[in-house]
């Protein structure tokens, strides 16, 4: 399979390289000094489970410059990036394209299939904990790499196959790769854990360690988990298991000292996520007549002290 990545930050980086490193054909699609550094030197991805991975040559363009017909189009952007998304997939994508959206906002793939009705949009998400440190640099400090792909309920599937084939490929290339036949609950039990995470870690302004050391750190993060699975019981999703307990999991193996991508977008002063991530689930809650007073909280705080 051929294969575009459009967004080479922490997953865009990881999925890419990954599959590049097991000889699959990548192109990612990248600009500015990111772009230039893989272009002149490569991709590098430090991880602290099985060294560094290093991507040379590597297919780097930018956007603009793509112009193939990918068999798998992921889309690794920022949510506030989607337009640009939109229109990228618009342009490159053929009728035989899986498009897979890989971002930390729920629903992502229902948004862009509603103004590309003529694509295949997917819903995916992703379990990782990466970020680029520097032009051409990923970090991944944390083992932890899975990701999760399928079609909505009632979607047209004709593509299925080719879904199928592509969870092997992932799988042989290390990455944990789910062909799921309920995206809808498996992209919100995720969101379950990212969402409350960054809108916690904003609030209080603390990295990883404080949910398993500070008390009021760690019951905000539970409530704002409850409120995410009552707003999906609402929706009629039925969660395969304990959110809060799971949640719990993945944070307590946590090394200290993580931030979010939303902290890191919000301490740069450009924009962030925080619409998708936090207001999000206000309007939700609102919408399907659920109580959210903790993310309502954290939303008029945040927005109150500039930081939305």
């Amino acid at each position: 399979m051929k294969f575009a990545i459009f967004g080479v930050g922490g997953t865009g980086g990881v999925i890419g390289g990954y599959l590049a490193n097991a000889g699959n054909d990548v192109t990612f699609l990248a600009r500015g000094a990111h772009l230039k550094a893989m272009q002149e030197k490569g991709l590098t991805i430090h991880t602290n489970h099985r060294g560094d991975i290093h991507i040379e040559p590597c297919k780097a363009v930018s956007a603009d410059d793509y112009h193939e017909t990918p068999d798998v189009l992921f889309i690794c952007v920022k949510y506030y990036s989607l337009e640009a998304a939109i229109e990228l997939t618009r342009r490159i994508a053929g009728p035989d394209t899986l498009v897979i959206p890989i971002l930390n906002v729920f629903g992502t793939g229902a948004v862009m299939q509603e103004k590309l009705p003529d694509k295949t949009v997917l819903d995916g998400c992703i379990y990782v904990f990466a970020k680029r440190s520097g032009p051409g640099v990923i970090e991944q400090p944390q083992e932890i790499l899975r990701v999760f792909y399928g079609f909505r309920p009632g979607q047209d599937s004709r593509l299925a196959e080719k879904a199928a084939e592509l969870e092997k490929i992932m799988r042989a290339a290390d990455i944990h790769a789910h062909f799921t036949d309920d995206i809808q609950r498996d992209a919100l039990t995720k969101f379950s854990f990212v969402s409350p995470m960054g809108a916690a870690c904003l609030y209080f302004g603390v990295t990883s360690e404080a949910f398993q050391e500070n008390k009021e750190v760690r019951e905000t993060f539970i409530g704002l988990v409850k409120e995410v699975e009552a707003l999906g019981h609402a929706m009629g999703v039925t969660f395969d298991r304990d959110l809060v307990a799971t949640d719990l999991r993945l944070m307590d193996a946590f090394a200290p000292g993580l931030t979010t991508s939303m902290q890191r977008d919000v301490a740069a002063g450009g924009p962030s996520e925080f619409s998708g991530l936090v207001s999000r689930i206000v309007t939700l809650g609102k919408k399907y007549h659920v109580p959210t007073p903790l993310y309502k909280k954290i939303d008029d705080w945040c927005k109150a002290h500039g930081l939305a």
